[in-house]
């Protein structure tokens, strides 16, 4: 009888434990949101950017978490223009096979757009200073690239933003 009860507190205490921790993890944002512009330019062609998100912070691998380009060409023929993606495509994108489950996207045509990013995609991001850095670049057009510094873990309503002058307008990172 002395055993069961003993047993019963352990659980008991391990439950309250849990317990008493959820509500921390629950507290930290889980989920980084990045509103890219995309501006509307005025050129004879005009073709969709092919953009590149990825995280890096000194002394670690880059960390792809999406890249928009034209995946459902025949034959996987968008691929061979995404290492006009240059920065990224040296940093992690080379070493990428593509599609790329979980992060590639289509193209996106001229507006704002909004991607969340859950903990999950992320990774097992370590708590420190990092960069998003986003790369466009269009056939027949320009190439740019911006970063926007953060620290991780996040904290509801941080953030910061990046304003582009040709491929890119404004980009706002928030987290929540």
């Amino acid at each position: 009888m002395q055993l069961s009860y003993s047993a019963l507190l352990i659980g008991g205490s391990a439950g309250l434990a849990t317990a008493l921790a959820t509500p921390a993890i629950a507290a930290a944002p889980g989920v980084m949101d990045v509103t890219i512009s995309i501006p509307r330019l005025k050129v004879a062609e005009y073709h969709k950017p092919y953009i590149a998100f990825w995280v890096e912070k000194p002394g670690a691998s880059a960390k792809t978490v999406a890249v928009w380009y034209d995946h459902d060409m025949k034959a996987n023929e968008g691929t061979k223009w995404l290492r006009d993606v240059r920065q990224w495509w040296r940093a992690s994108g080379r070493s990428l096979t593509f599609p790329a489950n979980g992060i590639t996207g289509a193209t996106r045509a001229p507006g704002t757009h909004k991607i969340s990013f859950t903990r999950a995609q992320l990774g097992a991001l370590a708590p420190g200073q990092y960069t998003l850095l986003i790369e466009a670049s269009r056939e027949v057009g320009g190439r740019e690239v911006l970063r926007i510094p953060f620290t991780w873990p996040g904290k509801a309503g941080a953030g910061g933003r990046a304003v582009g002058t040709t491929e890119l307008g404004t980009v706002s990172v928030s987290f929540r």
